[in-house]
């Protein structure tokens, strides 16, 4: 079944291909899928550059981080930008003329607890605390030369950050004001944390050719047993309550071939999943507290189609959009929910023949939703990024 959907393509340059596309859904008959509305636009970093993670608060308040300048050795620097419903702006790092070489993740506690970290050009870890208008880089003693993060969750009063040391899993806490730091035992990456107000969370990462998952009770974390997915790994995670959790990430079988891989947590044990298109580039996963999960990535086999899957605890859809155009290919990296409203949106990059990339954003949004979320959540053309 294909559903008609109204597509603007806004990168400042319209991207090749049609203006107009069709978005249908592979196999559906949700009303979200069936008649939904998307658009693009880009927050017009400098030169080559991408999108790693974002976070939405509301619909005038959200977040994204990533690099940009990716191939320029002496230009290559991170990007933090924010949307205040009408325009994308690049915000700085206050106390930190350097700034950081790639930010990988976003968290945010609250519109004026925010958190990211990433690495910094000196190659050590980057984190950095952001009050809604601005951001100051972080000085933690407890990590140093050698230590990698790779994700950061936040609630009020607690931040994680999760990465590797040493070859082995690396959780880093901030409760209050006072950092401590976790190395697990055994080998293993950890890639994205989820956390929550009661005391429980979830990292995930790989271990030794395995899917790795570390769960937080009682104020500790330990490794939880997993079905055997030898080649498998995980690389993010969403909370969604005691008895409901998302994992995504893929099983590498050589030679550069790899399939999608989803685990669900049911409050008893994680199990895998059916996915769709076994083909598909799993990146991110949100989720809207209700239930439902939103998953980002790309489809090898279609990947000039912007690409998400919806999971609604019992089955798996594929949400298709606009196309970036021929030789190109469009990755989502991270998505997001917005608290407020039924947008979905996701981050990325798309890349060309050349290899040249450009930062991407794009929000999925049902048709039937009220006059006043339009307005609120509809993403307009945006003026370049301001410094």
């Amino acid at each position: 079944m294909c559903a008609g959907v109204a597509v603007a393509l806004l990168f400042g340059q319209t991207l090749p291909g049609t203006p107009a596309a069709h978005a249908h859904a592979d196999p559906t008959r949700s009303p979200f899928v069936a008649d939904t509305w998307q658009r693009f636009t880009s927050a017009r970093l400098q030169g080559d550059g991408s999108l790693s993670d974002i976070v939405g608060l509301s619909p005038t308040d959200v977040w994204a981080v990533g690099q940009q300048d990716i191939w320029d050795a002496w230009e290559h620097r991170s990007a933090i930008v924010h949307w205040d419903g009408r325009t994308w702006t690049q915000v700085g790092i206050r106390n930190d003329g350097a700034g950081a070489e790639h930010l990988r993740s976003i968290a945010a506690a609250s519109p004026t607890d925010l958190w990211v970290v990433g690495t910094a050009h000196d190659r050590l870890p980057y984190v950095a605390h952001g009050d809604g208008t601005a951001f100051d880089r972080v000085s933690v003693d407890q990590i140093g030369a050698g230590d990698w993060l790779g994700g950061v969750d936040a609630v009020p009063g607690k931040v994680v950050a999760v990465g590797r040391r040493d070859r082995a899993p690396l959780i880093l806490t901030r409760s209050g004001t006072t950092w401590k730091v976790d190395v697990a035992k055994g080998e293993g990456t950890l890639y994205s944390v989820a956390i929550s107000g009661k005391g429980e969370g979830w990292a995930v990462g790989d271990a030794g050719g395995q899917p790795l998952i570390m769960r937080l009770s009682g104020g500790s974390w330990k490794r939880v047993p997993l079905p055997r997915l030898p080649g498998g790994y995980l690389r993010d995670v969403h909370l969604d309550g005691p008895k409901r959790a998302l994992a995504i990430g893929g099983i590498y079988h050589g030679q550069g071939r790899s399939t999608a891989l989803m685990l669900a947590w049911n409050g008893k044990r994680w199990s895998k999943l059916k996915v769709p298109v076994r083909s598909a580039k799993l990146y991110g996963v949100t989720g809207d507290g209700k239930g439902r999960f939103y998953v980002s990535g790309f489809d090898a086999k279609r990947p000039e189609e912007t690409f998400l899957l919806r999971h609604d605890g019992r089955s798996t859809e594929i949400i298709r959009g606009g196309r970036a155009g021929a030789h190109r290919t469009i990755r989502l990296q991270a998505v997001t929910t917005l608290p407020g409203s039924s947008a979905v949106w996701a981050v990325g990059h798309v890349v060309d023949a050349s290899d040249r990339y450009s930062d991407v954003i794009t929000a999925f949004v049902p048709k039937s939703r009220s006059r006043a979320e339009k307005n609120g959540s509809e993403i307009k053309k945006a003026a370049p990024a301001t410094r």
